[in-house]
C-alpha cells in the first residue's frame, strides 16, 4: 500500500530501546485501527495537525500557525511531519501519540516548503520539495536529519527541474521519483510566473543527488503534481492543467517498469468530469487498485491498474486525501463525509466514516 508502516514486534522493540522516549508506543490504536493523519481547517479558519482513528475517535488536534499540505510518517517512530502548504516556510513535528508539538520546523533564508517530503526508510532522514526564491525557477530537495526529537538541515540537492511538488520513494528505498511541476512562482507567492514557458518533468534521482532519468508529457502547460509508486515500481502521476480549460490534456500518466512515461488511458468523458484538475493519488499494490481525487470536478475515481478498466466514478464533493489501507481506500472531503471504500469484492462497497465531516486539507496518510 502506498503508506503503511507496520512493523513486526521485533523491529518495534529494537527502534524502542535504541531511542528511549518512543520505548513502548503501539503503532495501532483500538481495534488495530490505522491513525489517519491529515490538515483539516475549524470553522473559524484556525489550521490543524489532526489524527482521528476510523472509529471516529481524536488522537489528537494540534492548533499550527500556517495551513499544511501532506502529512509524512516516521517509518518507525510515532512522529509525523505537516508539511507547510506552498509557500509556506513553516512544517510542523508532531507525536502521534498525543498531539504535542515537537518542532517548528522552518525554512532557511531563500526556501520555502512545496508541501511535500519522505522519510527515509531508515528513518535517519528526510527530504522535503522546495523552491529556491533567490533563483527563481530552480528547484531543490531539502536534505535534513533526525536528531532526537529535532529535525536538522544537513544540505540539499537540485530537483532536475522547476517547481518541485510531491516526491515518493521507489521500491529499491533508495531511488527518489519527484514530481516537477514545472511552474516558477516569487517568494511568497502562489502566482505563475511562467505558464508560456513551463517545464514540468517526472524525474528518478538517487539519494545522493544524481540523477537517473528526466522525462515529460507532450502538453507543455500540463503540470505533473501528485504521485503514487506500487509495490512492482509502477508510477503513477496527477496533472494539473494550466492552458486553456476546452485542452484535452492528458490529467493522469503512467511510468510502468522499463517502460516510458505516458498518459493512462483516460475515457473522455472522465477526463472532461476532471476539469483540469487532480489532486490526491493512491495505488492498492494487493488489489492492483489505482485512485484519485478531481475535487474541481467533485468526483472520485477507482481504476484497474493493469487493465485501466473503471472500477468506480462517483460524484463526491470537493474529495481530497485518498489512502489505500486493507479494504481498498480511505477518502476526506473538504465539505462532506469521509468515506471508505471497500474494493475486496466484485462490487465495491461505500461506508460513511463517523469522521468530522468537511474541511479536511488535500491528503490524508494512514500510520
Amino acid at each position: 500500500m502506498q503508506r503503511r508502516t507496520l512493523l513486526g514486534l521485533g523491529a518495534l522493540l529494537g527502534v524502542g530501546a535504541a531511542t528511549g522516549a518512543f520505548a513502548g508506543w503501539t503503532l495501532l490504536g483500538p481495534k488495530g485501527q490505522p491513525l489517519l493523519l491529515s490538515a483539516r481547517d475549524d470553522g473559524d479558519g484556525r489550521h490543524y495537525a489532526v489524527g482521528f482513528r476510523l472509529d471516529g475517535s481524536r488522537a489528537f488536534a494540534t492548533q499550527v500557525a500556517e495551513r499544511c499540505h501532506d502529512v509524512v510518517p516516521h517509518p518507525s517512530l510515532p512522529l509525523a511531519l505537516f508539511v507547510g502548504r506552498r509557500p509556506s516556510t513553516e512544517s510542523y513535528l508532531i507525536d502521534t501519540r498525543d498531539g504535542r508539538l515537537l518542532q517548528r520546523l522552518v525554512t532557511p533564508a531563500g526556501r520555502h516548503f512545496n508541501g511535500h517530503a519522505v522519510f527515509h526508510k531508515g528513518g535517519d532522514w528526510l527530504y522535503t520539495t522546495e523552491n529556491d526564491t533567490n533563483e527563481p525557477g530552480r528547484g531543490v530537495l531539502g536534505v535534513y536529519r533526525l536528531q532526537g526529537e529535532r529535525l536538522v538541515r544537513a544540505g540539499e540537492h537540485a530537483s532536475h527541474g522547476v517547481g518541485p511538488h510531491q516526491l515518493l520513494w521507489m521500491p529499491d528505498g533508495e531511488t527518489l521519483v519527484v514530481a516537477n511541476g514545472g511552474i516558477r512562482t516569487e517568494a511568497e507567492s502562489r502566482v505563475e510566473m511562467n505558464l508560456d514557458a513551463m517545464d514540468a518533468s517526472l524525474v528518478l534521482m538517487r539519494r545522493d543527488g544524481s540523477l537517473v532519468s528526466r522525462e515529460r508529457l507532450a502538453e507543455q502547460q500540463n503540470s505533473v503534481r501528485h504521485l503514487a509508486v506500487a509495490s512492482d515500481g509502477t508510477v503513477v502521476s496527477g496533472q494539473q492543467y494550466m492552458g486553456d480549460i476546452q485542452d484535452a490534456a492528458p490529467l493522469l500518466a503512467i511510468k510502468r517498469p522499463g517502460q516510458a512515461f505516458q498518459p493512462f488511458p483516460l475515457g473522455e468523458a472522465q477526463r472532461l468530469a476532471m476539469n483540469q484538475y487532480t489532486a490526491s493519488v493512491a495505488i492498492h499494490s494487493e488489489l492492483r487498485l489505482l485512485a484519485l481525487t478531481a475535487p474541481r470536478g467533485n468526483r472520485f475515481f477507482i481504476w484497474d491498474l493493469d487493465s485501466a478498466a473503471v472500477r468506480l466514478d462517483v460524484p463526491l464533493a470537493d474529495c481530497a486525501g485518498v489512502g489505500a489501507l486493507a479494504e481498498g481506500f480511505v477518502v476526506s472531503s473538504g465539505q462532506g463525509r469521509c468515506r471508505l471504500y471497500d474494493c475486496r469484492g466484485e462490487r465495491i462497497v461505500a461506508k460513511a466514516l463517523e469522521l468530522p465531516a468537511g474541511l479536511w486539507d488535500n491528503h490524508l496518510r494512514l500510520a
